[in-house]
């Protein structure tokens, strides 16, 4: 079983154990204080980055000694593999969103395999469809990570809705939109998850989402929705 906890904008803790030799905690994107919300006590093994901005690469904040992936490539750490694709994080490599330096366009998807479940998280993706290139690394994805808040700097609910139907994950659990406190404007969840042609009363945010392989939806896409 994997326990997946959302810490706010596009920073997971996700807890594996492959084994009693194989327990992993994976942290990725970590913030800084400069968006508003509060640094959670984060303690990691392995630290993953998809790109060099303040809200998604505060690598300090990650106790004791994480491996810190933070590209391309494929690693192997505490018995978990994982792969980092390289993607771009608007339609014109990120050279138009407000605040970016040029050349800090490219973003990091990465997928993680662990518990016979191969985990994904989009970062900060702007390419409003990903290609065959890389739906092909992408692979089968029992749980996917994706930015729905738009705005300029992601995709929209209805691009994130696009890109879900390419990947046909089992599960999806929308990050990177507007929260209490986060002073970045974000779209709010709820467009996304009209644009997914769920009602929104009914999707209960949770605390935590259990994933295990023998629980998975056999057909079709659940939406999760996690507290921050």
């Amino acid at each position: 079983m994997a326990k997946i906890s959302w810490r706010g904008q596009s920073c997971f803790e996700i807890s594996v154990s492959n084994s009693k030799d194989h327990e992993a905690n994976i942290i990725i994107d970590p913030f800084d204080e400069e968006i508003g919300l509060r640094v959670p006590n984060l303690s990691g093994d392995v630290l993953l980055i998809t790109h060099n901005h303040h809200d998604h690469n505060n690598v300090k904040a990650v106790k004791p000694d994480p491996f810190i992936i933070k590209g391309p490539g494929e690693y192997e750490v505490k018995g978990v593999f994982v792969q980092g694709i390289l993607s771009s994080h608007d339609e014109k490599e990120g050279k138009d969103l407000p605040s970016v330096k040029a050349g800090k366009g490219k973003n990091t998807i990465y997928t993680i395999e662990a518990e016979d479940m191969k985990f994904c998280h989009l970062g900060d993706l702007g390419q409003k469809e990903l290609t065959s290139e890389q739906l092909d690394k992408i692979g089968t994805v029992d749980v996917l990570m994706i930015p729905v808040g738009g705005e300029g700097y992601t995709i929209s609910s209805v691009e994130a809705m696009k890109i879900v139907s390419q990947i046909e994950p089992k599960i999806v659990i929308p990050m990177h939109y507007e929260i209490p406190k986060l002073k970045i404007k974000l779209d709010p969840v709820e467009k996304f998850l009209k644009a997914m042609g769920k009602n929104t009363g009914a999707v209960v945010p949770q605390e935590k989402f259990l994933a295990k392989e023998s629980t998975m939806p056999k057909e079709g896409t659940e939406v999760v929705v996690l507290l921050p």
